[in-house]
């Protein structure tokens, strides 16, 4: 195909050197006598496109491979606070788990929430709360519990040891979900955000991983070489080859069966790693080059130590609200999660303006903003239900994914929402997951956590740094977001009021590294001088501001099948925060936010690229 075509036709949209999967560079096309948005010139499909079935499933797939990373390791963390260390089997079901909830959670955000396509999952956010309540004295797991050989996993007490653990937390997830859906309905989202700006959500975001480092470093040091086998393949693969194109085959309608590239390293370097430390050390268990003791250094590293897992579990499960039984609920968790929501909210807003940028979309109305927070705090509560431990968040790994395949049709995160769906009832896929040796998912971790710490750090790029009073805040919240933790961990005594549910809840607060550090974050942000041009906040709110109501932004982000537009159009349902808004003011205009997003100067660089946070 010819280089200096500027454009073609979905779903044969091949650039000119042949690369798979993204469009021609070019001016902007003209539809309807209308030129797009800068950033859809560059699009195989935008959000409105509709690509072939099987390129919805195949594109699907990849959706959900690029998430597999965050989906897996948040059961795989909480298995130890929840006493599961030693029990395989319900971390598969914990896994099955949590893909189905999260398809369910997508297909609830694409239809009726932002509308944008953007994958829900598992967060790290609720982790840390989660284990700071599971860390209390009245929930430490028992000694037997942590001795593989004392440890029967279908006796009646063991199950109930781990099921009372995991229906506190799913209370916990579910009073504190009412919280992010009154929060979103109400358009109480809008308001905070005048007051949260980049110094509170960096020490925020970068505390939700910092302080796992611990359970990170111990998983790596099961066998610290394979750990760093695992680290230098995601380090090679998304970073050193990640603009290396693999021919793959293709079938296109001109020119049948031919290869065209693909850039595959930059698309599953996660994926890639794990798959092949996971048969290195198959081949070193083969050849018994892994000790057979199960005392010995490296042992955990053998691929057979949870083979029975894949024996044991059925082809297919349907999990079920209420499974592990009926939720219990304490002050000190619901605080805890509640921590959890705030930062998970902060950090979806900025996902949704960088996934509306890369898929050529206006930037989200405050009525969309508010419906999709809402919808989170509902898939919150359905996670809660349903027992998977945790919350669901939108998914920041699957918002780079897309500036990396540039399709941004809605329509394939529906797919992936679909095998989500398929993988969650599939008892096999989450028992294969389960069996990953332990020093290859703390490999993992240790790249995952500090990427998703560098993301939060990211928004200072807003901030002077120059500036002493900056400096100031951001080093002491993220200093005291460690030490504060570390010594209320060491001297739980010494906050003692003689009020248990008060103890407990300062307990849960103050060894959450996230809350602290973005508490002092927020109130030493607002409290001390600053200009808003100093403090980031200028920038900040450029981006936040609210886009005209235009056709496009009615299209992309009105509710389906008419609801709001033909039907449920009364001046009653046009005062919710959440509901779409019928005015148009002009002719596919833009918001100053989507200037400032999308604006490419003449030198073809932007603002910000949210890619190049993302691994």
């Amino acid at each position: 195909m010819n280089s200096a075509i500027t454009s073609c036709e979905p779903p044969n949209c091949l650039r000119g050197d042949g690369v798979l999967g993204s469009h021609t560079e070019g001016q902007g096309r003209k539809q309807d006598g209308r030129r797009e948005s800068p950033s859809s010139n560059h699009l195989a499909y935008s959000i409105l496109d509709v690509p072939p079935w099987y390129l919805c499933i195949f594109l699907g797939i990849q959706h959900f491979l690029t998430a597999l990373g965050g989906l897996v390791a948040v059961p795989l963390i909480l298995a130890k606070d929840l006493c599961l260390q030693n029990d395989p089997l319900t971390q598969s079901y914990l896994i099955s788990t949590i893909f189905f909830v999260s398809g369910i959670c997508t297909l609830l955000q694409v239809f009726f929430g932002v509308r944008l396509p953007i994958l829900q999952g598992g967060t790290f956010a609720f982790v840390a709360p989660s284990v700071a309540m599971l860390s209390l004295p009245s929930w430490k797991c028992p000694e037997w519990t942590l001795n593989a050989s004392q440890v029967n996993t279908s006796s009646p007490e063991f199950i109930e040891e781990w099921q009372k653990r995991i229906r506190e937390l799913q209370g916990a997830v579910m009073v504190a979900s009412c919280v992010q859906i009154l929060v979103g309905f109400s358009g109480l989202i809008g308001f905070l955000l005048h007051f949260i700006g980049p110094l509170t959500i960096a020490p925020t975001i970068s505390l939700v991983a910092l302080p796992l480092f611990d359970s990170a470093g111990n998983d790596a040091g099961i066998h610290w070489g394979i750990s760093f086998l695992t680290v230098f393949l995601i380090v090679l693969f998304s970073q050193y080859l990640r603009n290396i194109a693999v021919p793959v085959p293709v079938y296109g309608r001109e020119k049948k069966c031919h290869t065209s590239k693909f850039y595959l390293f930059q698309v599953f370097p996660v994926l890639l790693a794990l798959c092949i430390s996971w048969l290195f050390c198959f081949v070193l268990t083969v050849t018994n080059t892994f000790p057979v003791a199960p005392t010995a250094y490296g042992y955990q590293a053998r691929t057979d130590t949870k083979s029975n897992v894949l024996s044991q579990a059925p082809w297919f499960r349907f999990p079920y609200p209420g499974q592990w039984g009926l939720p219990t609920v304490s002050l000190a968790g619901v605080f805890g999660i509640i921590a959890g929501v705030i930062s998970s909210m902060v950090e979806s807003v900025g996902d949704y303006y960088a996934c509306a940028r890369l898929v050529g979309a206006p930037p989200p109305p405050k009525h969309a903003i508010n419906r999709g927070i809402g919808i989170e705090g509902l898939g919150c509560l359905l996670a809660g239900a349903w027992g998977t431990g945790n919350g669901t968040t939108s998914y920041s790994e699957n918002v780079g994914a897309l500036g990396i395949t540039r399709v941004g049709s809605r329509m394939v995160i529906v797919a992936a929402g679909c095998v989500l769906l398929l993988m969650g009832m599939f008892g096999k896929i989450g028992a294969a997951f389960a069996t990953i040796p332990t020093p290859v998912i703390g490999g993992m971790f240790l790249v995952m956590f500090g990427v998703i710490s560098a993301v939060g750090i990211s928004n200072l790029q807003y901030v002077d740094m120059n500036s002493s009073r900056n400096l100031f805040v951001f080093g002491f919240s993220i200093f005291c977001g460690l030490a504060i933790p570390n010594w209320v961990n060491k001297n739980p005594e010494k906050l003692q009021t003689g009020i248990i549910q008060l103890d407990q809840v300062i307990q849960v607060l103050l060894t959450t590294s996230m809350f602290v550090g973005g508490f002092l974050g927020f109130v030493l942000d607002n409290t001390i001088p600053g200009s808003r041009e100093e403090r980031g906040l200028l920038t900040w709110t450029q981006i936040q501001e609210d886009s005209e109501e235009t056709r496009k932004v009615s299209e992309v982000y009105g509710l389906p099948w008419g609801i709001g537009t033909k039907f449920c159009t009364s001046s009653c349902s046009q005062i919710l925060p959440f509901w779409p808004r019928l005015d148009h003011r002009g002719k596919d205009e833009v918001g100053v936010s989507q200037l400032t997003l999308c604006s490419e100067a003449s030198s073809g660089k932007r603002l910000w690229d949210a890619t190049e946070t993302r691994m």
